[in-house]
């Protein structure tokens, strides 16, 4: 039972009036919520990556559900705090739980990242 919520998330956040606010849209009219590696886009972004999706519970040898974890990163010049606090909402939203939350700056670049974790139990719908 592979479920994908990469999409479902994609268009949360881009559909997130805070998020629109604050990351603004590419050169391309989309709003900076990037479901792979953003490839020469101006600060801020967010990008969203899954990094775990297993079955967890079987019903007569039937997975009934999955866990499903993703890793959301924020990228801004300053700070990521309202960025990071509109993000989470947004998953909260979705119904995820916050896993974890990290702020790291990048030194070679001076670019400010926050490290969002997130997971989720997913029955199917």
């Amino acid at each position: 039972m592979m479920i994908d919520l990469k999409p479902k998330i994609t268009q949360a956040l881009r559909s997130n009036a805070a998020l629109i606010s604050l990351l603004g849209r590419d050169t391309k009219g989309n709003v900076k919520v990037y479901a792979e590696t953003a490839k020469e886009v101006d600060l801020p972004y967010v990008t969203i990556f899954e990094l775990v999706n297993f079955d967890n519970k079987y019903l007569d040898d039937v997975p009934v559900s999955s866990d499903i974890h993703f890793h959301i990163d924020v990228f801004s010049a300053w700070n990521t705090g309202p960025i990071a606090v509109a993000v989470n909402q947004a998953m909260e939203d979705l119904g995820f739980i916050r896993t974890a939350a990290v702020d790291q700056n990048e030194k070679n670049t001076g670019t400010f990242h926050k490290i969002l974790r997130y997971k989720i139990i997913n029955y199917g719908s």
